[in-house]
């Protein structure tokens, strides 16, 4: 677990940034696309990718499912502290993107229902 999560933070954030920024910026992408729909609802995203750069993604490649599923658990507890509800399970994947930059991450959000 400890290889994984400094393999993880280590291409995700550059060294002058704090590893907590990934999960904040998680917490932004909620807060900045609620959709509130009654007193009681605030609706934010569940479907979350962090694009990465290409040689920071294969670096992730075996255990993405772990890094993946740690971020997802700390979206879920964000959004249970503050209220919110998703539309479907909370789900967040790693991708390599040519356009990232070296060094630097890019995260895209959206609304994705649960289908039965």
């Amino acid at each position: 677990m400890e290889r994984w999560s400094n393999v993880m933070w280590e291409s995700l954030v550059p060294r002058a940034t704090k590893r907590a920024e990934v999960v904040g910026i998680l917490r932004r992408e909620c807060d900045d696309r609620a959709l509130i729909l009654d007193r009681r609802r605030t609706l934010v995203p569940n479907a979350f990718v962090i694009e990465l750069p290409p040689e920071s993604h294969r670096r992730l490649t075996d255990d993405s499912a772990q890094v993946a599923g740690h971020l997802a658990a700390q979206v879920r507890r964000y959004a249970a502290q503050q209220g919110y509800t998703f539309a479907g399970p909370v789900a967040v994947d790693l991708a390599s993107a040519d356009d990232a930059g070296v060094g630097r991450f890019r995260i895209r959000s959206r609304l994705a229902p649960h289908h039965r």
